[in-house]
């Protein structure tokens, strides 16, 4: 009995030995196909995981103790490239899997749903795509779950799956790409404590019920598409210690209840529409350390005992609103022993500021109070801020002197006193400032000399004083500062040469000595700046020769030289500039031939004007330069020959068309002329077949868009170059009059930003226009396609293209050119985002005086033909200004002007000009923002200058597409202010 009762104890044990080697093997066969799928760039799986260890043993590996399963895989920071097996799913004994901080990328599989024992899952800092599976939703004992930083997207919640997580305590999607709204389900974890929804899609409005998650402690929706208000019911989640609500669309006033929030130490409601006064409630609570209301509409004055209320504070904005008040809550903010930033900009605060900054925490580093409307003088206490990093006071009314007590600021990187009244000299004593990086007192009333003590800040970065009363010369010192990226002493009066040292600066970008009394000749040494881009010397008394060195300054852009004594030929080397698009020598007294590529390819009139000693081809209306040097050379003589038959040749081809056009019409209608004649005689017609063959036979798949008039095809010649051809629709009536019209156009102009014309395939049947090929498309793609999205800068940057072809167009031709037609489909943008206007077909010419004349045919696209066309039916390029001027506020609203909201006498340009003072966040293309609203705690200041950079574009726009044409600017007058808004943005975000 004894013995058979031992080999049934044996029986069961053997069996049991089995089973559990056979659901090892399993765990085993899992990892591995989990490894498989894998990189591991730096070899510490291929190291660990042996076969000649015990998977268990392996790194990342536990198992349990007993059976000897795998229970948590942790892989997190490894570097792992590929994708997350699917297998996984079924290591069903495990309770915590952690892949973050790697390169996993592919969809999340689904079978991690089916993990029955999971409560950790973090699959964060990775390159996963597409949604998040539902079943991962239905895991009963999870209670920590993070996707956040992946690409993720889509809804939350697809197919209305339930959200049944009881157990969780932390979910995190922060900054992936999902959408749709809060689901409701989540409202059912009642022990959720950290709920992170930041940077994503998610629109709708904030649930109320998030107050029965009493146990949250962390609660971040920012950088969303939320709408609608505040729930007053967050002022019931008394445990919270983050409330983050920034960069969404949320409106109305800020509830009283979140003054219930006695454990808040970070409340971020900035970048929302919030209206109403600052909320007094927000004074009770006590606890809050980061506190920002930045960039809201908020009105009223800033409770005078803020500080009083608020002893932890570290982090204080509010700035841009619509504040006003005295600067008196300053002195309270001394109570504030740790506070480090004070951002306060771009309100409507008044009164001086008080002497009580002085006594402000001694580990304040940053204090922004430009964009006010502050007084008085700088007081002497900021000087006891020892720990300052920036001091922003621009743009306000501050007057007297700069007080040299700014110089016990040792650790001071930016100044920035710009714009203000302030008068008297430069404090020697700032030369103390070691550290500083930028020092911007432009826009002052400051004279006498440029301190030489300056030239102590070697790690000086941006030297702007233009704009002041300052004399002399510029200090010897200056020159050694060899970090200089940015040096700008325009319009003052200083004097003096400029030195061989400024080879010295190797690193400036961008130098600005215009309207000052230097003279002199230039130095060589200017061939040694390598990274300058932008010289302007303009208006000054510098004369001799333009030296030959200036080509070696390889990455110059635009060299302004005018209104100065220079005298000799123009080198020869400005043309090897591949990067020089901006070339101004007028008013000088140069002489010789004009030299030929590159930047004198598409030089104006207006660009060498004021040099009588200049001779070059007869478009730019100076002197032809004379022959006799050559007239003894047979190969001269040839030369013209060649160029003298083609062209009587070509005339009289011209008139015996122009002849015949007279008589089968008989009546001028002011359009350009009709030709048969090649639109640029400079290349060679294309043969029909060639363009078959490039096109594969106007194959759909090559088609770039089609219009009333004919299609557009993309297509590579024989060659491999690219080309885009654009097939007239003979079939349409009118259409051989716009393929004439669009050559005669496009043959007598040439500017950087109009779309250049490389040939022509034209017979009885068949007429194209052979153009450049641009590959990023149309302005009207990236306003509008999915997946497209513009910067501001880019943005600016196309705005300016098109006001400059415009000008050139308008004020730059013997004959005015009228476009007719300018929207967004005719805007064409290269590979590197610049613009050329293209699509000439119903272009109008006018007289050289630029008067307006009779329409005759249809001109212009409903939503941007100016009022005038209809009801004067007269043509001028002030109708193509309230085209651009609408295509301005198309480009940043992206709302069209045909949009079905507009119907009766709401137009585009009444929604903008009754918001854009009031509602700047209503109107504008919220793809503007998303970039810059990632780090917006951080950089909080940057928000005013984005407003005041879009409010000057919409003004400016507004300007243009006035209904009256004698109301609106003229191109010449639109391209400087564009320019002038592009440099203050560029000059207060350089990284752009």
């Amino acid at each position: 009995m004894l013995l058979l009762l031992q080999f049934i104890l044996f029986f069961f044990y053997s069996q049991q030995v089995v089973s559990v080697q056979h659901n090892n093997f399993t765990d085993l066969t899992m990892l591995l196909s989990f490894k498989s799928q894998v990189r591991d760039p730096d070899g510490l799986l291929d190291r660990s995981w042996s076969s000649n260890t015990s998977f268990c043993s392996w790194l990342g590996v536990s198992c349990s103790s007993r059976r000897r399963r795998v229970v948590a895989l942790r892989l997190d920071g490894l570097s792992l490239h590929g994708t997350i097996s699917p297998h996984l799913g079924n290591l069903s004994f495990m309770t915590q899997l952690n892949l973050g901080n790697n390169s996993l990328g592919g969809p999340i599989p689904e079978s991690l749903g089916r993990l029955p024992r999971l409560t950790y899952l973090r699959l964060t800092d990775n390159r996963l795509s597409g949604h998040i599976p539902s079943t991962i939703f239905n895991m009963s004992l999870l209670e920590h779950l993070s996707f956040m930083s992946n690409n993720l997207s889509g809804p939350l919640l697809l197919h209305n799956a339930s959200f049944t997580v009881p157990r969780l305590k932390l979910f995190s999607i922060w900054s992936n790409q999902i959408s749709g709204t809060i689901p409701s389900g989540l409202l059912q974890c009642q022990d959720l404590e950290e709920l992170w929804l930041s940077s994503n899609q998610l629109s709708g409005s904030i649930p109320a019920e998030f107050d029965k998650l009493q146990k949250l402690t962390r609660l971040l929706v920012d950088t969303n598409d939320l709408t609608g208000t505040i729930p007053a019911s967050l002022g019931n989640l008394t445990s919270l210690v983050v409330l983050d609500l920034h960069t969404n669309s949320l409106r109305g006033p800020i509830p009283p209840e979140l003054g219930s929030l006695q454990n808040v130490q970070w409340l971020n409601l900035a970048d929302n529409i919030l209206t109403g006064g600052f909320p007094a409630s927000i004074l009770n609570a006590s606890m809050v350390s980061v506190l920002s209301l930045s960039a809201n509409n908020l009105t009223g004055s800033v409770p005078v005992e803020l500080g009083n209320n608020l002893p932890f504070l570290t982090k204080l904005g509010f700035g841009p609103n619509q504040l006003s008040g005295r600067l008196d809550f300053i002195t309270s903010l001394s109570s504030c022993r740790k506070l480090q930033n004070l951002y306060i900009a771009d309100n409507q605060l008044e009164g001086s500021i008080p002497d009580s900054v002085g006594n402000l925490s001694r580990s304040f580093l940053k204090f922004n109070a430009r964009g006010n409307r502050i007084s008085g003088r700088i007081p002497m206490t900021l000087g006891n801020l020892s720990g300052l990093l920036n001091l922003h006071l621009e743009n306000n009314w501050l007057t007297g002197s700069i007080p040299p007590a700014l110089s016990n600021l040792r650790e001071l990187q930016l100044l920035y006193l710009g714009s203000n009244s302030l008068s008297k000299s430069i404090p020697y004593e700032l030369g103390k400032l070691k550290r500083l990086g930028q020092l911007n007192l432009e826009f002052n009333e400051l004279n006498g000399a440029i301190p030489d003590s300056i030239g102590n800040i070697s790690g000086l970065q941006f030297l702007r004083l233009h704009n002041n009363r300052l004399s002399s010369s510029i200090p010897r010192s200056i020159w050694s500062l060899t970090n200089l990226v940015g040096m700008y002493l325009s319009q003052n009066s200083m004097e003096g040469s400029i030195p061989y040292g400024i080879g010295n600066l190797a690193t400036l970008s961008n130098l600005d000595l215009s309207t000052n009394r230097f003279s002199g000749s230039i130095p060589d040494a200017f061939g040694q700046l390598l990274m300058l881009t932008t010289l302007n010397i303009s208006n000054n008394f510098f004369d001799g020769p333009i030296p030959q060195s200036f080509g070696k300054m390889i990455s110059l852009r635009y060299l302004d030289l005018s209104s100065n004594e220079f005298s000799g030929p123009i080198p020869k080397s400005l043309a090897d500039l591949k990067y020089l698009v901006g070339l101004n020598l007028s008013f000088n007294k140069l002489e010789g031939q004009i030299p030929s590529g590159g930047v004198f390819a598409n030089i104006t009139f207006r660009s060498l004007m004021g040099n009588i000693g200049l001779c070059g081809p007869s478009f730019l209306r100076i002197p032809p330069c004379s022959d006799q040097s050559t007239d003894s050379d047979p190969r001269s003589k040839q030369q013209k020959l060649k160029i003298i038959l083609p062209t009587v040749a070509s005339l009289v081809v011209l008139f015996s068309c122009s002849f015949f056009y007279f008589v089968l019409h008989r009546k001028s209608n002011h359009a350009i002329p009709s030709s048969n004649t090649t639109c640029l005689k400079h290349y060679s017609l294309i043969p029909y077949r060639d363009l078959l063959r490039a096109t594969d036979n106007f194959n759909e798949s090559n088609l770039l868009g089609a219009g009333s008039f004919g299609s557009v095809y993309r297509g590579r010649l024989d060659d491999g170059s690219l080309i885009a051809a654009k097939v007239i629709n003979l079939e349409k009536e009118g259409s051989s009059k716009i393929f004439d019209v669009e050559c005669q156009a496009l043959r007598m102009i040439r500017h950087r930003n109009l779309v250049k014309v490389i040939s022509t395939c034209s017979n009885m049947d068949f007429k194209a226009l052979i153009l450049e090929y641009l590959p990023n498309g149309s302005l009207e793609k990236w306003l509008y396609s999915p997946g497209y999205c513009l910067t501001l800068l880019q943005r600016i940057n196309i705005a300016l293209d098109v006001a400059s072809a415009l000008e050139y167009l308008h004020h730059h031709l013997r004959q005015v050119v009228v476009h007719c037609d300018i929207k967004p489909s005719n805007v064409l943008l290269d590979e590197d985002m610049n613009a050329q206007v293209g699509d000439f077909g119903i272009a109008k010419l006018l007289a050289s005086d630029g008067k307006s004349v009779a329409l005759t045919s249809a001109a212009g696209t409903v939503g941007y033909m100016p009022p005038e066309y209809g009801f004067m039916g007269r043509v001028s390029r002030r109708g193509d200004v309230y085209s651009y001027g609408i295509l301005l506020l198309e480009t940043f609203t992206r709302k069209k002007p045909t949009d079905r909201m507009f119907d009766g006498e709401l137009n585009l340009r009444q929604w903008v000009s009754d918001a854009y003072r009031t509602r700047l966040f209503d109107i504008l293309d919220a793809n503007l923002f998303r970039d810059a609203r990632a780090d917006r705690v951080a950089a909080e200041e940057d928000h005013g200058m984005r407003n005041r950079c879009l409010m000057s574009v919409l003004e400016l726009a507004l300007q243009c597409s006035k209904d009256s044409p004698r109301d609106r600017i003229l191109m010449k007058d639109v391209v400087p202010i564009l320019q002038k808004i592009k440099i203050e943005y560029c000059k207060s975000f350089p990284e752009t």
